[in-house]
């Protein structure tokens, strides 16, 4: 039987962690007995900390890992691949906006590809927050030449071959199904549910976001530039 590990950053979700642990637990159950929810606190500063201590306690399946400070979302998901010891790797965010039921729809096509990508088919956002999207993704693309239409959906899937060969820089984690692609894996997006928030609020501004991924674009345009391709020739 595979392993699996969910991954999810936190950072001041105290409400939502409780019920993220529970729906998680519940889902993987299904499937799963051999699983861990790797929860990385990234400065949390609400009690968050507090709270995650206390299920880690209770719950063996469940490993926490303290940033000393708010270090983001890419540093986090870096920390929860090097530390995961699943055959099969799934990325969540904490807020509950993606359904943990729908990882058993990714994983239906985890046989013929390396990674699926959750693409967000309806946007429980404002307005401005699917528009930002929209030009994020569409301006992403074109800079470097790839056709993820929502590479932002946290909801990912992957073998374990393929995070243990990522090498991360800040801003990098808008980019996981490109940087996958570079190194020769199979990349699939697959549509999933979205919902609004029921607790907290968003951390992360509109655009200073997304002057943030296109910039960050242009270092991943510069990285498939510079990829080193070789072939080594093979004596009889």
């Amino acid at each position: 039987m595979e392993r699996i590990s969910v991954i999810a950053p936190v950072y001041n979700e105290k409400e939502n962690i409780p019920i993220l642990i529970e729906k998680t637990e519940q889902v993987l159950k299904k499937r799963f007995t051999s699983y861990e929810i790797i929860l990385v606190d990234d400065g949390s500063t609400d009690g968050s900390k507090e709270i995650l201590d206390k299920e880690a306690n209770k719950n063996g399946h469940i490993k926490v890992y303290h940033f000393t400070e708010n270090n983001g979302q890419t540093a986090a998901l870096a920390a929860g691949f090097k530390l995961c010891t699943g055959d099969l790797v799934v990325t969540m965010d904490a807020d509950l906006q993606t359904d943990p039921e729908d990882i058993y729809t990714l994983l239906a096509y985890i046989d013929d590809y390396d990674m699926i990508n959750g693409k967000r088919e309806t946007r429980e956002d404002g307005l401005k927050r699917k528009f930002s999207s929209f030009v994020g993704n569409t301006v992403r693309n074109f800079i470097t030449d790839d056709n993820i239409k929502d590479t932002g959906c946290p909801l990912k899937l992957f073998k374990k071959e393929v995070v243990k060969s990522y090498y991360l820089f800040e801003g990098m984690h808008r980019f996981l199904p490109t940087l996958a692609k570079m190194n020769g894996f199979k990349v699939l997006e697959v549509p999933v549910r979205h919902y609004d928030r029921q607790y907290g609020k968003s951390k992360y501004g509109v655009f200073n976001r997304l002057f943030k991924g296109l910039k960050d674009a242009f270092a991943v345009r510069w990285m498939k530039k510079r990829k080193l391709k070789y072939k080594i020739e093979m004596g009889e």
